[in-house]
């Protein structure tokens, strides 16, 4: 265990920081037999002082208060989110260059896993994009474009696509880069579902009608962005979303209301299908949260 000793104070040559290891960071856990996408953020305070975010393979990013180094290496903890357990989740760091990390996980379950890091990329474009002509990439017949991530609860039913319960996650065959999207949704109340761009980032679905406007609330992109007001309509009431995803700037409008206006998504968010941020990936609907119905989804390409 290195916690005590990790943790100390360090002394003035081991607080000297390596700028290598700022910047944002797209990590691979691997854990029983499994690569986990998740996602590390580590900035300066003042000239001896590191912090940052974290998201795990589920959950929303967390707040890291301190990044310290030590013989080299920097450690973090962060405290049990969704995790099984009490237990701080501790990591370790290795820097092996501008581009690549290593390092360890402590998990709640008191194992050691190993992850690697590449630098997470820029995703800034050059110029507007120029749109191609919109896609129904849901036929309302059947579910041909479509899978599942196991067992298949999903029924295309009347120009509706519905999860009648909690069950599998929905992806499509394609995948895209820069799009607009339009899709309608209607949830019971209390459900929760979520879309993912590119496979990766959640626009979240949510039973929030009359709430307070969070970071993990309806319209929100989960835990990093929360939407300028609640636009949430009552549950059993049809809803769409109108997004726009370039590079990583995206603009939410929900039920008409521009919610999240041209800003910018730092990393991936819980649940993500990979952290591979600079390649094409598809559009994932949440169906492990409750049940949902989807219609009129229509993607808008970028040529």
């Amino acid at each position: 265990m290195f916690l005590m000793t990790a943790f100390a104070t360090p002394s003035n040559a081991q607080a000297t920081l390596d700028a290598k290891i700022e910047g944002r960071w797209d990590l691979v856990i691997q854990k029983d037999g499994k690569e986990l996408p998740s996602w590390l953020e580590v900035m300066h305070s003042g000239r001896s002082t590191l912090f940052g975010r974290f998201v795990y393979a589920f959950g929303s990013a967390r707040p890291i208060a301190q990044v310290k180094p030590m013989n080299g290496k920097y450690y973090f903890s962060i405290p049990v989110q969704w995790e099984p357990g009490t237990s701080n989740m501790e990591f370790e760091i290795s820097v092996v260059d501008a581009e690549h990390l290593t390092g360890t996980m402590l998990y709640t379950d008191g194992k050691k896993y190993n992850w690697t890091a590449v630098r997470a990329p820029s995703l800034s474009r050059k110029a507007e994009p120029v749109w191609g002509a919109p896609v129904k990439i849901y036929n309302g017949k059947n579910m041909n474009g479509w899978h599942t991530l196991g067992p298949n609860q999903w029924l295309a039913d009347g120009g509706i696509l519905r999860s009648p319960k909690s069950g599998s996650n929905l992806v499509t065959d394609k995948s895209f880069t820069d799009f607009k999207l339009h899709i309608e949704f209607r949830y019971p109340k209390g459900s929760n579902s979520g879309v993912y761009l590119r496979g990766r980032y959640e626009v979240q679905i949510e039973d929030s009608y009359g709430e307070e406007a969070l970071v993990d609330r309806f319209s929100a992109v989960y835990g990093f962005l929360p939407p300028n007001e609640m636009a949430a309509k009552k549950a059993g009431e049809w809803q769409s979303y109108d997004i726009t995803l370039v590079g990583r700037t995206v603009t939410v409008v929900a039920n008409g209301k521009t919610v999240i206006s041209k800003q910018v998504i730092p990393g991936i968010t819980g649940g993500a299908l990979d952290s591979k941020e600079g390649e094409p990936g598809p559009l994932l609907i949440q169906g492990d949260h409750g049940p949902v119905e989807f219609r009129n989804i229509v993607i808008t390409p970028a040529k």
